[in-house]
């Protein structure tokens, strides 16, 4: 290729709705999941938000994020030590933000982009998807065990006072 025909090519390269990213938002949209796209607000500004279950989704590009897959493994033949060196600043940069969303109490959820290739890979991998968030949300939803004597106000607030009607 020549310079201008990469450039071309490598500009029409977005970060926002890619392919991999519509499939997984399609697929939560159509199960009831509800979220938030691209939130500012939070480290490493996931692609997605669920906020009730404190959950947020990566869609990685294995070529971009250096994911240990076909293309994840592949480097240009041209300028090879400045891909290697920005695919190595973006694997920090991520370890960074999940470690930070992980402190911060949310759970980090990565797809990579190899894994939603396949109509039997798709499958699979968003069926394991349902399955985690499910998880989560069952975790989520469980009662907090609690004494009474040390959480006089909480158990308070779950006690529920039945008088019988008297005819």
């Amino acid at each position: 290729m020549t310079p201008e025909q990469r450039h071309r090519c490598m500009s029409r390269i977005r970060g926002r709705d890619t392919k991999p990213e519509l499939l997984v938002r399609r697929f939560l949209w159509a199960h009831g999941h509800r979220y938030r796209l691209c939130v500012k607000s939070l480290p490493g500004r996931p692609d997605i938000v669920m906020r009730k279950w404190k959950t947020v989704i990566f869609v990685n590009g294995c070529f971009w994020h250096g994911h240990d897959c076909k293309a994840g493994n592949h480097l240009p033949a041209t300028h090879s030590d400045f891909w290697r060196d920005k695919r190595n600043r973006n694997r920090e940069r991520d370890a960074r933000s999940h470690a930070l969303l992980r402190a911060l109490g949310w759970h980090v959820i990565v797809l990579w982009e190899c894994q939603l290739g396949t109509q039997q890979r798709r499958a699979q991998t968003l069926r394991s998807l349902d399955y985690t968030l499910s998880q989560l949300i069952l975790a989520q939803a469980a009662p907090k065990p609690y004494s009474a004597a040390g959480n006089a106000d909480i158990a308070a607030e779950h006690t529920v006072n039945y008088t019988p009607k008297s005819k």
